[in-house]
């Protein structure tokens, strides 16, 4: 009965805006999770996937139409999907396995297909309108969004302030950024550019807000010239004093601020010109409205992505800086964790909940930067669990627990996942933590030539697994921002094809896993950073390799000695000796006691 109640109100959307496409002549609609930023942290006003069908994975979408409907998501949240959708409403359905094109094929016969322009990327919307081609249909962009006419209580657009980033912490100023991505865009042969990441925008103008959760962004729309001035589309009450007041002083006079309507204007001004904008971000209307303007569109990377990726020097000593405060207050939670989890009084959402606290002691820390996941026993196994009062557990003797965590800091951004043994582990997991292990190993200590994809390292982090028939089914690494998204392309370490060749100054997580479906999750996962290599006697060609900024001791007792190498046993006791170095001078009492235990040599 409770579960029913829980999921009458989708039902009622559900029908609701089935009604509402009736009214439209539409036979269907595609909602996706997505802003109009395409970005992966949303404001509430766009959760449109959550409130349509309960699923609140950072990545889906959901096709609706008239008497069928279908979720789709990836390996992260298969076994999310099926835990918060009413799957009699929503066929939960592989992104990959079983793609949203063929489903609308299969389902949709000679019918019209809605889409908001402002939720699909250019490249989506020709994609979807090949997959309604199939089906002998039409994908028709709407003017405004029928789910939105039908959220009754729809909370408003985010009005946080914007705060300029310091010289400080971003190494370089917002004119010497503009200026030079602006010769870049001549460079490509263009005369301007439209920006529409809400985190490109924060980074080439040196400023941080909290329009949504998790992630500093002011959200806006900018046309920077290749001159160096830049128009920026932002409400002006997010401004400090306004834009005359002392964010304008910071920003200068070559930034121009104007209100977020007039971007449709300053879009259909661009007529005749040469316009760079990234048909894989940029939502499908900005497109649309060049188009209509006659504006000669050159379609090419968001110019901001590589040089925000590559981190500067004043950047990289930041987020070391980072790493050191945010690894200590880690090290005290596993610490009191040691203690206080055998007794079993404590739970994924107390967990979670104590190792904020011990990070929100430290005056530097901002927020987290994203929601931790704290996962015992089999809630470890999904990849991006979210513990809540329905779900909560008590962390169990003999289980696994995962915590996956991060916080944000005006000098950095941390992400750290480790996998902890409550009391003793079985001999399997004792098995698959060393192979993930190994697996994190090789990847740390890879060399690699100058111009090397993260999808040419990928292999070198699920050899150990593939040995014994294992796999686990996400990246291995992605781009971490400086008091930015925890998640940054363009750079990434995956099985998927990557174009981007890793550089100095990027930084990259490195996190293989493993997850074992109702039984336990393990994740290892550090913050690399791309260094040039020294060179060797015999290199013919310049390398690079990674450098380790994350912090935290790793669970000794979870490792099976007899799989390592001598080689990997010597990185484990150098990476530990250094989190002993680097950590016990913020650390006393108990904390101090117990990371010297910890991070002792491993016994050969």
């Amino acid at each position: 009965m409770t579960e029913m109640k829980l999921k009458a109100p989708f039902e009622a959307r559900l029908s609701a805006l089935r009604a509402e496409l009736a009214r439209r002549g539409l036979d269907g609609f595609v909602v996706p999770r997505a802003d109009e930023h395409q970005g992966e942290m949303v404001a509430a006003r766009a959760e449109r996937l959550a409130w349509l069908t309960g699923f609140t994975g950072s990545a889906g979408q959901a096709v609706v139409l008239r008497a069928e409907a279908a979720i789709f998501v990836d390996g992260r949240y298969t076994l999310q999907v099926g835990l918060q959708v009413d799957t009699r409403l929503f066929a939960p359905l592989h992104l990959i396995d079983s793609p949203p094109g063929d489903w609308i094929a299969e389902h949709l016969a000679g019918g019209r297909l809605g889409y908001d322009p402002w939720l699909h990327t250019e490249d989506q919307v020709a994609q979807l309108k090949r997959n309604c081609a199939k089906a002998g249909s039409e994908a028709v962009a709407c003017e405004d969004n029928p789910l939105d006419a039908v959220w009754g209580d729809q909370p408003d657009q985010p009005l946080a302030p914007v705060i300029a980033h310091p010289l400080e912490y971003s190494g370089k100023t917002s004119s010497d950024k503009r200026h030079e991505v602006g010769a870049k865009i001549t460079e490509a042969g263009a005369a301007a550019a439209v920006l529409t990441l809400p985190d490109s925008l924060a980074w080439l103008l040196n400023v941080r807000g909290g329009d949504v959760p998790r992630t500093p962004l002011p959200l806006s729309f900018g046309i920077l010239h290749a001159d160096g001035r830049f128009a920026w589309f932002i409400d002006a009450r997010k401004l400090d004093g306004g834009a005359d007041g002392a964010l304008g002083a910071h920003l200068g006079n070559e930034v121009n601020v104007r209100p977020p309507w007039d971007l449709g204007p300053a879009l259909d001004a661009l007529s005749g010109r040469k316009v760079l904008v990234d048909a894989a971000t940029a939502a499908a209307w900005v497109f649309d409205r060049l188009r209509a303007a006659g504006a000669d569109i050159l379609r090419g990377d968001d110019p901001c992505l590589l040089p925000k990726a590559c981190k500067n020097d004043v950047e990289i000593a930041g987020a070391k800086a980072a790493h050191v405060r945010d690894g200590a207050s880690l090290t005290r939670f596993l610490a009191w964790l040691s203690v206080a989890a055998p007794s079993g009084g404590v739970t994924e959402l107390a967990a979670a909940r104590r190792l904020r606290s011990f990070r929100e002691e430290n005056p530097e820390f901002r927020d987290l930067s994203f929601d931790t996941i704290s996962g015992s026993g089999p809630n470890g196994a999904i990849v991006h669990y979210r513990a809540d009062a329905a779900s909560d557990r008590t962390l169990g003797a003999g289980e696994l627990f995962l915590l996956d965590s991060g916080a944000q800091y005006p000098d950095g951004t941390t992400d750290v996942t480790r996998t902890v043994a409550i009391d003793r582990p079985s001999d399997e997991m004792r098995d698959r933590f060393t192979r993930v292990l190994k697996g994190h190993i090789a990847l740390a200590t890879a060399r690699f030539p100058v111009g090397s994809t993260g999808s040419q390292l990928d292999v070198l982090a699920r050899l150990p697994l593939w040995q014994a028939g294992l796999d686990y089914d996400h990246g291995t690494g992605h781009g971490v921002g400086s008091f930015l998204g925890v998640h940054e392309g363009p750079q990434r370490i995956s099985k998927l094809p990557n174009r981007v060749a890793l550089q100095p100054g990027m930084i990259v997580s490195n996190e293989p896993g493993y997850y074992k479906t109702g039984a336990y999750g393990i994740r290892i996962e550090n913050l690399v950073t791309v260094v040039e290599s020294p060179a060797r006697a015999g290199d013919e060609r310049p390398m690079l390799e990674f450098e380790t900024l994350t912090l935290a001791p790793i669970d000794r007792s979870l490792i099976e000695v007899a799989l390592m190498n001598e080689a990997e046993l010597d990185w484990l006791d150098a990476y530990h000796a250094r989190v002993r170095a680097q950590l016990a001078p913020h650390l006393d009492g108990a904390a101090l006691a117990w990371l010297d235990e910890a991070t002792a040599a491993i016994s050969r």
